[in-house]
């Protein structure tokens, strides 16, 4: 991809983490963590992971390290499990603060491929990329996912073929 592209997916995942920092949170606590993947090394890096991990994961972790391989930044996204102040409904088999801190999680990711989208940058959320960040010690989260992000004629992370023929 050239300079200008480069410069635009950069910018592009920044704003994403904007929009992640400024989703709307249970009782107002950030407990988002954020990182972004630009140099290719690193990427090539959490996609050999990836291909690692599938032996434990299962093989959808080496299909989607192809796609990680292929694409042009990575935003990581994950959140600790804080202390809310909630107490548990009886009904729950989670703890509040454990439900709480994903639903922040899932908004935070939410808003953020929302803002991809509307920047026409092809993007899906991968919990695979998340647990190979973990495992990296990219990022410390209690729970990760990432995003992946591409600028081509045909979005890369849809039509995914597994196994490879």
């Amino acid at each position: 991809m050239g300079n200008e592209l480069d410069d635009a997916v950069n910018q592009v995942a920044k704003l994403m983490a904007v929009s992640a920092i400024t989703a709307p949170k249970a009782r107002g606590v950030n407990n988002i963590v954020i990182k972004i993947l630009s140099k290719r090394d690193d990427i090539e890096l959490l996609a050999e992971k990836m291909e690692e991990l599938s032996q434990i994961y299962g093989d959808f972790f080496a299909r989607d390290a192809n796609n990680v391989r292929n694409s042009d930044a990575i935003v990581l996204l994950g959140c600790k499990v804080t202390k809310m102040g909630v107490k548990k409904p009886m009904k729950w088999s989670l703890d509040a603060d454990t439900v709480l801190s994903l639903i922040n999680l899932g908004i935070a990711l939410g808003s953020a491929v929302k803002t991809a989208a509307l920047l026409n940058v092809d993007n899906r959320i991968m919990m695979s990329i998340g647990v190979a960040a973990q495992e990296m010690g990219l990022m410390e989260a209690d729970y990760a996912f990432g995003i992946p992000l591409s600028v081509r004629p045909k979005n890369i992370y849809f039509d995914r073929v597994w196994p490879p023929k």
